[in-house]
C-alpha cells in the first residue's frame, strides 16, 4: 500500500508536469517550488533536495558552459565544425548533417558535455543559414541520447548498470560495443525517424528576429582580414548570402564599387562589406571568423577589446558631432568609443561608416568600456545609452589555443585518463590562464537556469524512491503480465521509459534492475536481454524534457513547449520500444538456466 508520503510525491509530480505542459512559467520555478513543498512536507531533508547540487554529471554541465563559451568566443567550434556541418539546403538535410557527427562524438564521449558544446555552435549555424533553431534543438538532443547508446561509456546510465551486473550479479564486465548490437541499429533508425516525421511532428517556431518588428536598420561596413579564411570563397560559400535580419548592401573594393553583389562573387583581402540589418544580425556578425570592423578606430581605444561592449546610442539635437562626421568629429578621440555601425530611420546609408554625416535622432552601435555608459548617462550629448547583452568581444587570436584545449579534453575523458569533470574542469583553467575566456565572461556564460532544473529534477526523483511509489507501481506492472518472457521484457522496457521520463535516467535504471533479475531468476532464463532492455530504455527518453538532462538543456534555446516533446518524443519512445523488443531476444537469446 502507498502511504500518504508516496501519493503526495506523486501528487507534486503530476502537478509539475501539467504546469509544465500547461504554462509559460520558467521551469526551474515550476520544478523548485515542487521540491519545496517536498521539504516543507517533511518528505525530503534538505540534504536529500539538494544532493542534485554536488552531482557530478550537473556540476560537469556546469563546467562545459564555460568551455562551450570559450570556443565559441574564439570561433574554435566554427573550425572544427564548418566543415561537417557546411551549406545545408533543406531542414533534412540540416538535421542530418548535423545528428550523424554529434551521435559520433556521443558514442565516444559523455552525451552532456556534447550537447553543451552543440547548442551554441548550431543556434549561430541554424541563423546563417536562416533555419529555425526549433527544427534542430530537440533532434541535438536526441542524436545525442542515441549515440550514447552504441557503447558501454557514451552514457553515465550504462556505466551504472554495467556496476550492478558486476556487482550484484557477479557476472564479467560488459565489453565496450556489447550494447553496440542493439545501440547502433537503433540509432540509425532513429536518426532516420527524426528526419522523416520531424516536418510534422516538430514545431516550426519563429524565431524571435522575425517575431520582433525592428524599425532601427543599421548600416554596418566590415573588412574581409588579409591572410584570412574567408579569402577565395564567394559571397554565398562564405555563408554571407542569406543572413538571417542583415543584407549585403555592396562591396568596396580599392577605389570600385560593387552594389550589385552576386552570389559567385568571390572575396579578396582588403573588401569592405556593407550590410544593412537589425542589430541582432549586427552583432553576430562581429563574431564572424575573418571580418572584423572596418573602421580601424576599433583597435585605437585605449582599453583591451575583450574589455569592452557594445552599445546603442541616440544622437541628440546637442550632440558635439551633429552635422560633421564621425571621422570629421574625431568621435573616437571624444568619447573613447568606436562607431561600429548607424541607423537613421530605416534608411541605408551607403559607403564607409567614417563618412557618414550625423543627424539628431541617428542611433549608433558603439564599441567602448563598460565605463562609457556611466559616462553618458547625465551627458546632453545622447538621448539614450543602452548596452547590448549577449554580445562577447571575438577573440579569434586564441583560437589556436581553444581548440587544442577542446580535444585535449575529448581525448582524455573518452580514454578514461579523466573522469569528464575532473577534464572539463582542467580544460576551463586553461582557457581563462590563456585568455581565451575572462573570469567575468565565464561567470555570464553559466546557464543557472539549466542548471536549477537539473538539480530540482534530481530531488524529485530521488522522493519518488524513499516513498516507494516508484517501487510498488513497477512490481503491480510486472505482476499483471504473468511470466512470459517477451511480454516481460516489452513491460520491463515500458516501465522503465515510463520512470526515465518522469525522474531521471539513472534513477530509473537502478530502480527497475533489480525487479528484471528477479523476473528473469523466477522464470529461470538468462537475465541479460532484460538488462540490455533496461539500460536502452533508461537512455532512449525522448518524450518530456525533464527525463533526460539534454532534452532540459535545448527547451529554452529551441523556444520550446512541454507538448513539443510530447508530439514527437512519444512517436520516438514507440519506435525505440519496437526496435529493443524485436532485436534484444534475437542478440540475446531467452537461454534457460535450469
Amino acid at each position: 500500500m502507498l502511504g500518504w508520503d508516496a501519493w503526495f510525491t506523486l501528487g507534486i509530480v503530476v502537478l509539475s508536469i501539467t504546469l509544465l505542459a500547461t504554462t509559460r512559467v520558467g521551469p526551474e520555478l515550476i520544478l523548485l517550488g515542487g521540491l519545496t513543498l517536498l521539504m516543507v512536507s517533511g518528505i525530503l531533508t534538505p540534504e536529500q533536495a539538494l544532493a542534485g547540487a554536488s552531482n557530478a554529471g550537473m556540476i560537469t554541465v556546469g563546467v562545459l558552459f564555460v568551455v562551450a563559451a570559450a570556443v565559441r568566443n574564439t570561433g574554435a567550434m566554427e573550425l572544427l565544425t564548418a566543415r561537417a556541418l557546411g551549406h545545408p539546403r533543406s531542414v533534412a538535410a540540416a538535421q542530418l548533417r548535423m545528428m550523424a557527427p554529434v551521435s559520433l562524438l556521443s558514442a565516444v564521449l559523455n552525451n552532456t558535455p556534447v550537447v553543451a558544446l552543440f547548442i551554441p555552435t548550431v543556434v549561430d549555424w541554424a541563423r546563417k543559414h536562416n533555419l529555425p533553431a526549433s527544427k534542430l534543438m530537440i533532434p541535438l538532443s536526441y542524436a545525442s541520447v542515441l549515440g550514447g547508446t552504441v557503447t558501454l561509456i557514451g552514457s553515465s546510465t550504462n556505466l551504472i548498470i554495467n556496476g550492478l551486473w558486476v556487482s550484484e550479479l557477479g557476472k564479467p564486465s560488459l565489453g565496450m560495443f556489447e550494447i553496440a548490437r542493439l545501440g547502433l541499429p537503433s540509432a540509425v533508425i532513429g536518426v532516420g525517424f527524426v528526419v522523416l516525421t520531424s516536418r510534422w511532428l516538430l514545431p516550426n517556431r519563429v524565431a524571435a528576429l522575425h517575431r520582433m518588428e525592428d524599425p532601427r536598420e543599421y548600416t554596418v561596413e566590415m573588412l574581409v582580414s588579409e591572410g584570412g579564411p574567408l579569402i577565395g570563397q564567394t559571397i554565398e560559400g562564405a555563408g554571407l548570402r542569406h543572413l538571417e535580419g542583415l543584407y549585403l548592401l555592396e562591396i568596396l573594393r580599392g577605389e570600385g564599387l560593387r552594389p550589385a553583389v552576386e552570389p559567385t562573387t568571390r572575396l579578396e583581402g582588403g573588401d569592405r562589406l556593407v550590410f544593412v540589418g537589425i542589430v541582432a544580425s549586427v552583432v553576430e556578425l562581429q563574431r564572424k571568423r575573418g571580418l572584423q570592423p572596418a573602421t580601424d578606430q576599433v583597435f585605437k581605444l585605449d582599453s583591451r577589446r575583450s574589455e569592452r561592449l557594445l552599445f546603442e546610442a541616440v544622437v541628440s539635437s546637442t550632440c558635439s558631432v551633429v552635422g560633421r562626421t564621425i571621422r570629421e568629429g574625431r568621435f573616437r578621440t571624444y568619447y573613447n568609443a568606436a562607431v561600429i555601425a548607424v541607423a537613421r530611420n530605416g534608411e541605408r546609408l551607403p559607403g564607409k561608416i567614417g563618412d557618414i554625416r550625423l543627424r539628431a535622432g541617428d542611433t549608433l552601435l558603439v564599441e567602448a568600456h563598460p565605463s562609457f555608459a556611466v559616462r553618458m548617462t547625465d551627458s546632453r550629448e545622447f538621448f539614450l545609452v543602452s548596452r547590448i547583452e549577449d554580445f562577447e568581444p571575438p577573440r579569434h587570436d586564441r583560437a589556436w589555443i581553444a581548440l587544442p584545449v577542446l580535444v585535449a579534453m575529448v581525448t582524455v575523458a573518452a580514454m578514461g585518463w579523466m573522469s569528464m569533470l575532473l577534464a572539463a574542469i582542467v580544460a576551463a583553467a586553461a582557457l581563462m590562464l590563456t585568455g581565451a575566456i575572462d573570469g567575468a565572461q565565464a561567470r555570464r556564460a553559466i546557464d543557472w537556469q539549466v542548471l536549477l532544473v537539473i538539480v530540482a529534477a534530481f530531488g524529485m526523483g530521488r522522493a519518488l524512491q524513499i516513498t516507494g511509489a516508484a517501487e510498488i507501481m513497477a512490481n503491480s506492472l510486472i505482476g499483471a503480465v504473468g511470466e512470459h518472457p517477451l511480454a516481460v521484457l516489452a513491460v520491463l522496457y515500458g516501465v522503465t521509459s515510463l520512470f526515465t521520463e518522469l525522474i531521471t535516467n539513472n534513477g530509473a535504471a537502478v530502480l527497475v534492475f533489480p525487479i528484471a533479475v528477479a523476473a528473469a531468476q523466477r522464470m529461470g532464463v538468462d537475465p541479460l536481454p532484460f538488462v540490455m532492455a533496461i539500460m536502452m530504455a533508461a537512455s532512449a527518453s525522448f518524450a518530456t524534457p525533464i527525463g533526460y538532462q539534454t532534452n532540459m538543456m535545448v527547451y529554452g534555446p529551441g523556444g520550446y513547449r512541454f507538448t513539443d516533446f510530447l508530439r514527437i518524443g512519444v512517436p520516438m519512445n514507440l519506435v525505440m520500444w519496437g526496435v529493443t523488443v524485436a532485436l534484444a531476444p534475437w542478440i540475446w537469446p531467452f537461454t534457460a538456466t535450469r
